[in-house]
């Protein structure tokens, strides 16, 4: 069972996201050395949502958005966690 975390993003993203890349990214990197995290990623053309497929307990994704610098300044307006049921790869 995977889990997909879903942001939505501000419509001041891009703007605002340079100040905190870097402890996102670190976020990101660290739950994907561990074999958390298998893919993350903003979608553009708007960049209005971001996408987080994990393979970790809901709680550890729970854990997760609240230590996100992008959720805890305001640069994800919402999010959602949600069971993906793979039926091809991974």
């Amino acid at each position: 069972m995977h889990l997909v975390l879903e942001y939505s993003l501000a419509d001041d993203y891009l703007d605002r996201r340079t100040a905190l890349r870097d402890e996102h990214l670190a976020l990101l990197q660290t739950a994907h050395e561990r074999g958390e995290l298998l893919l993350a990623g903003a979608m553009p053309d708007p960049y209005d949502r971001s996408l987080l497929v994990w393979t970790a307990l809901r709680e550890v994704v729970e854990d997760f958005v609240a230590r996100d610098p992008y959720v805890t300044h305001g640069l994800v307006t919402g999010w959602t966690i949600r069971p993906w049921n793979v039926v091809v790869g991974g």
